[in-house]
């Protein structure tokens, strides 16, 4: 009756695309400006820290102003907690904006990112 069977069922889906493509839309369409300057955080954050920082830490999500950044053990913790204040003010310049507040670390797998490509 107009219902097929999951087997006959036609979806159209199109090539995969990158997260970082489609999260600016996704973000604006829900919350607004801000939230799609926030997400430039992955595009500016090896620049902003320095490959040897990026190489163990990474962020991973927002939660308000607060920056959640993975890294890749507890000595990175402990080290990045010393230069949180500098990292700040980085990504705020290159945000052009105040919109990192702070930054919680916590330890995580460091691998692939949300980075548009």
């Amino acid at each position: 009756m107009g219902i097929l069977p999951d087997m006959q069922r036609k979806t159209k889906y199109g090539p995969p695309v990158a997260i970082g493509r489609i999260l600016p839309r996704v973000l604006q369409s829900c919350r607004g400006h801000s939230d799609q300057t926030l997400i430039r955080v992955w595009d500016l954050w090896d620049a902003a820290v320095g490959a040897v920082i990026a190489a163990d830490a990474q962020p991973e999500a927002f939660k308000g102003k607060i920056l959640i950044v993975k890294v890749s053990s507890s000595t990175w913790i402990h080290h990045l907690q010393f230069l949180k204040k500098d990292i700040i003010v980085k990504i705020n310049d290159a945000l052009g904006q105040d919109l990192v507040e702070e930054i919680k670390f916590k330890i995580g797998t460091i691998g692939a990112t949300m980075r548009s490509g």
